[in-house]
């Protein structure tokens, strides 16, 4: 299938890291889980966010930072002012700007070895496909059950891992739902469609480390997905930053899960 998308997801896969790579990312490659091997692989990775709000802000400079090589960021908002509270990509002096034009510039200045596309729209159902089928990983860091619902759907038709995270208050949740493997539950395994009203930070507050937390996670989930390490598939991690505990849940497929029973 052919999306006028397509064209814009630009992306020239590396034979090789240069000296000025190997000594960004030396911290990394000291890793036995990463390595050379695995620092190249990420360079030559395509991770697509979706939403440049509290959760993409932290998950985009952690993936730009660690060397993926080709991000997507996608996101029809612009910055204001209550968004800096929390969405650390954007400065002051972004105010009205797209966020995606916002965020591609200042991750841009934090790594020049990258390439960042953007997207300033809401996506069809067609053209949603089209681009997830492009990515090695995709986060979620929406704020709205609609947009998790398409990514879901979309993530699960292309056979792409989505990691997924939310937070509200005090209060965060993580998840990856990994499509490329058979037994993987998906997120509608979790909220199904009717599940009910959803909160909103713009209604209920939200403390900004929080959001930090959340994202960050997601960025190494999407890095552990990226390299094959294990991830959270089959678990929901809930957060309670208030008293700071932490908690992990068995997250089993639903057999009459109408998205992937």
């Amino acid at each position: 299938m052919t999306s006028p998308l397509a064209p814009n997801v630009n992306r020239s896969d590396k034979e090789a890291l240069n000296d000025e790579e190997l000594s960004r990312y030396s911290r990394q490659i000291l890793l036995s889980e990463i390595d050379y091997d695995g620092q190249l692989k990420l360079a030559n990775s395509h991770a697509i966010i979706f939403g440049l709000g509290g959760l993409g802000s932290p998950a985009s400079l952690y993936l730009a930072a660690a060397g993926v090589g080709t991000l997507t960021l996608v996101d029809f908002d612009e910055v204001d002012d209550s968004n800096l509270q929390r969405q650390i990509v954007h400065r002051e002096a972004n105010i009205g700007e797209a966020k995606v034009a916002s965020a591609s510039s200042n991750l841009s200045a934090l790594n020049r070895h990258i390439q960042i596309n953007t997207l300033a729209e809401k996506c069809s159902d067609e053209t949603l496909l089209s681009l997830v089928s492009t990515a090695d990983v995709v986060l979620d860091c929406t704020d709205n059950f609609e947009a998790r619902f398409a990514l879901n759907q979309a993530c699960f038709k292309a056979k792409v891992p989505l990691v997924s995270g939310a937070a509200i208050r005090w209060e965060g949740q993580l998840s990856t739902y990994d499509f490329r493997q058979e037994n993987s539950p998906c997120y509608q395994c979790l909220y199904p469609k009717s599940s009910g009203q959803e909160l909103t930070c713009s209604q209920n507050g939200v403390l900004s480390p929080v959001v930090g937390m959340v994202g960050s996670m997601q960025a190494v989930e999407g890095i552990k997905a990226l390299l094959g390490l294990p991830t959270l598939v089959g678990k929901l991690m809930i957060i309670d930053a208030y008293t700071m505990m932490i908690r992990t849940l068995n997250l089993k497929k639903d057999e009459n899960c109408q998205n992937c029973g």
